[in-house]
């Protein structure tokens, strides 16, 4: 974006390339003793450029781009390759105290040119500012402007620049909790237009991806990591697959965590907001309360019988449908493995009454044959012959049904119901009729 015309980077309103295409800088200059000039005609410069009614993403784009050259820090290019003047930065018998201090107002100087417009400089370079920014100590004031600019783009962060190492000695964690801490909370403060629906998400599940990987750090107290989860609503979690992660990882790094503070961590969780795997995994978790893995148990059992309620109440909706017409033959619903099992228990219950039912009948027959050896010649029980094997035939006939319908399929056609009532109509003869002997 810029035209190389001087060793020392003189750069003019009328030198810059509005055409969106860069040019490549003097290696020779980034890091001689006159950087501070080259860093003030810069400035200069880019006053002119907006003067000129220049678009604030073009500026934001020349400003990451000899940002990302004065400090490779502040590059996305892992893969570049680096820069020339670095090996003379290193070599440089400069003190570290003065190159500190060049960093240090280099990062202040930036900050103090951005352009005020929101999406002009990309969330992720203004993260990889703000680690430059704290590792050099920049004034209060600078930091506090540049947390307010990432606060107001924080949807568009990712967790590899949101991943910032804490560079105060009295903090005991590897990773700065207490900066996300107050990104998150600035980010709430915002009125609804920043914070609509979508951020929020983005955000949210941003935050639970942070708390899974700063949870792995053993030096992380249970407030930083409560208070973080805490400080988003609890909807503006679409799911809550991450927090429970992040949950699960906390208390498997810190085993000791007294009982009431894992009812208190799980009480962040929604259970009806987990997955089937997730609730899976929580049922069988034995890091996690009882009261918690009862509240998922029940949470999915409610999912199934909402299920079965939805799908039930299709059938009787007051709308006629295609399939009550007749037009559609409704397809076949697969029953779950529970209500085979307790077809099997019903048909073999069946199965055993009648059992039941032919032993009586061959004891009935056998009292039957007894009594006509005593009374033989008497007609009254002439009716025997028929009566009982009659009887017995039906019997065999509904045995043989059940037995048959249960190898092709019996609960498409009929209930256990049906086959009970079959039953109970097989077991009363027909009326006797008087005899007139």
């Amino acid at each position: 974006m810029f035209t190389q015309t001087t060793k020392m980077m003189k750069l003019s309103p009328e030198s810059v390339n509005l055409t969106g295409k860069s040019t490549h800088f003097s290696a020779e200059c980034w890091f001689d003793d006159t950087c501070i000039l080259d860093m003030d005609y810069f400035v200069k410069t880019l006053s002119g450029i907006k003067a000129k009614g220049v678009r604030p993403e073009l500026i934001g784009s020349i400003i990451t781009h000899y940002a990302s050259k004065w400090l490779p820090d502040l590059s996305n290019d892992e893969g570049s390759e680096v820069f020339m003047g670095l090996k003379d930065f290193e070599d440089s018998p400069e003190s570290v105290t003065a190159i500190w201090m060049k960093k240090r107002f280099f990062v202040e100087t930036l900050v103090g040119i951005l352009p005020p417009e929101k999406d002009s400089i990309p969330c992720n370079f203004l993260l990889r500012l703000l680690r430059v920014a704290n590792m050099v100590r920049v004034e209060p004031s600078y930091r506090v402007d540049l947390e307010k600019r990432i606060s107001w783009q924080l949807d568009q962060a990712t967790l590899k620049e949101l991943l910032i190492p804490s560079f105060v000695h009295t903090c005991g964690t590897l990773l700065d909790v207490e900066l996300v801490l107050r990104l998150v909370k600035r980010f709430m403060n915002f009125d609804e237009s920043v914070r609509s629906g979508s951020a929020l998400i983005k955000v949210a599940k941003l935050v639970d991806n942070y708390l899974a990987e700063a949870a792995v750090d053993a030096n992380l107290t249970l407030s930083e990591f409560f208070g973080l989860a805490d400080a988003l609503p609890a909807h503006a979690r679409s799911t809550d697959d991450g927090l429970y992660r992040a949950i699960d990882t906390y208390l498997k790094i810190h085993p000791g965590v007294s009982k009431q503070e894992r009812k208190n961590l799980c009480r962040l969780i929604d259970s009806r907001k987990l997955s089937p795997e997730a609730s899976l995994h929580a049922a069988q978790n034995e890091r996690l309360p009882v009261r918690a893995v009862i509240q998922v148990l029940l949470s999915e059992q409610t999912k199934v019988n909402k299920h079965q309620i939805d799908w039930s109440g299709s059938f009787i909706s007051g709308t006629r449908s295609p399939n009550q017409l007749g037009l559609i033959e409704p397809p076949a619903r697969c029953m779950s493995k529970r209500e085979m099992n307790v077809q099997q228990m019903e048909i073999k219950r069946l199965k055993e009454d009648v059992l039941r039912l032919q032993s009586q009948c061959m004891t009935m027959q056998s009292q039957i044959e007894k009594l006509l050896e005593k009374k033989r010649g008497s007609g009254l029980f002439g009716w025997k012959k028929i009566i009982v094997p009659s009887l017995m035939n039906k019997i065999d006939k509904i045995g043989g049904e059940i037995d048959r319908e249960t190898d092709v399929g019996y609960v498409a056609r009929q209930t256990p119901g049906d086959m009970k009532t079959r039953l109970v109509r097989g077991r009363t003869p027909n009326k006797w009729r008087k005899s007139l002997s």
